[in-house]
C-alpha cells in the first residue's frame, strides 16, 4: 500500500526587521557615512563600469534603512529594550518621601529629628528627676521623666530611619552607573553590528542596482495633475496684426511705429474791431 508523501517541514518563517526608531536615526546616518568609506566600497567606486555613485548608494541605503539595519536587529532590540527599561525603581522609604516632600526635605528632617528630639529628651530627663528627687510624690515629675524617654525613643527611630535612607540612596545610586555601562555596552555592539553585519554586505549587494527614485514633483497651482510643464495661458491685447506670440509678445510689422498725433490747426477767427467813424 502506498504511503502519502510527506513534505519535508519548512524553515521558519525570518522574523521582520525591526523598526528603527527616530532617535537612533542619527547612529544609523553616521554608521552609514562610515561605510561608505570603507577601502572595499572605495574600490568599488574607483572602478570603471556601471554602479551607484557613493552619493546615490547612501540615497537608496537611508530610504531602506530598516532592511539595510535588519541583519544587527538582535543587537538592536537589546538595545531598546535596556533603554525602554529607564533607571531602577525607587527601592524604598527614603524615595517615598522624597517623592511626595521633595527632594530637599527628607535629609533635613532626618538630621534635626535626631538632635532636637534628643536635645528635648535629656533636658526633660534631667528636670524630671531633679524634680523627683525634691519631690517624690509629685505627678509632674512622673510626666516628665515618661517624656523624656519618649523623647528619646523618637530620636533613636529618627536615627534608624536616616540610616536606613542613606544605605538604599546608596544602593541606588550605585545602581544607576552599572545601568548606564550596560546600556552603552548594547548600543556599541549594535553599532559594530550594524557596521559589520548589516550595512557593509547591503551596500555591496545594492552597488549594481538602480538608484533610489527620484522624489515626485509638487503640481504647480494652476498645473494639472498629469501634464508637466502645464501653465496658465498668457493673454495679452492683440497687436497690430490682432496675433500674439505663445510667450505674450505681439507680433508687429518691422516698420510700424505708433500713430502719429497732431494738434488740429486751429486759428483765431479774423477780428477786425469796430467800423470807424
Amino acid at each position: 500500500m502506498d504511503q502519502a508523501p510527506q513534505h519535508a517541514p519548512q524553515p521558519p518563517a525570518p522574523e521582520p526587521a525591526p523598526h528603527l526608531l527616530p532617535e537612533d536615526r542619527p547612529d544609523f546616518d553616521r554608521t552609514l557615512d562610515e561605510a561608505l568609506r570603507d577601502p572595499a566600497l572605495t574600490a568599488a567606486f574607483a572602478a570603471p563600469g556601471p554602479h551607484l555613485n557613493p552619493a546615490q548608494l547612501r540615497t537608496k541605503a537611508a530610504r531602506s534603512a530598516d532592511a539595510a539595519a535588519a541583519a544587527a536587529g538582535p543587537e538592536y532590540l537589546r538595545y531598546t529594550a535596556l533603554r525602554a527599561a529607564g533607571p531602577p525603581a525607587p527601592l524604598g522609604l527614603t524615595d517615598r518621601l522624597r517623592s511626595e516632600e521633595g527632594a530637599g526635605l527628607f535629609p533635613v528632617l532626618t538630621v534635626l529629628t535626631p538632635i532636637l528630639a534628643g536635645i528635648a529628651g535629656l533636658l526633660l530627663l534631667v528636670i524630671g528627676y531633679a524634680v523627683r528627687g525634691a519631690s517624690p510624690d509629685l505627678a509632674l515629675a512622673h510626666a516628665l521623666v515618661t517624656a523624656g524617654w519618649v523623647s528619646l525613643a523618637v530620636a533613636v527611630t529618627a536615627l534608624l530611619i536616616g540610616i536606613v535612607g542613606l544605605l538604599l540612596t546608596a544602593l541606588r545610586d550605585g545602581a544607576a552607573p552599572a545601568q548606564d555601562a550596560e546600556l552603552a555596552e548594547a548600543r556599541l555592539a549594535w553599532l559594530a553590528a550594524l557596521h559589520q553585519r548589516a550595512l557593509l554586505p547591503w551596500l555591496v549587494a545594492n552597488l549594481y542596482t538602480d538608484p533610489a527614485p527620484a522624489p515626485t514633483a509638487v503640481p504647480r497651482p494652476g498645473q494639472r495633475p498629469g501634464s508637466p510643464g502645464y501653465s496658465s495661458p498668457g493673454f495679452s491685447s492683440p497687436g497690430v496684426e490682432g496675433v500674439t506670440t505663445p510667450d505674450g509678445r505681439t507680433q508687429r510689422p518691422a516698420d510700424f511705429t505708433g500713430p502719429g498725433y497732431s494738434s488740429p490747426d486751429y486759428a483765431s477767427p479774423d477780428f477786425t474791431g469796430p467800423d470807424e467813424v
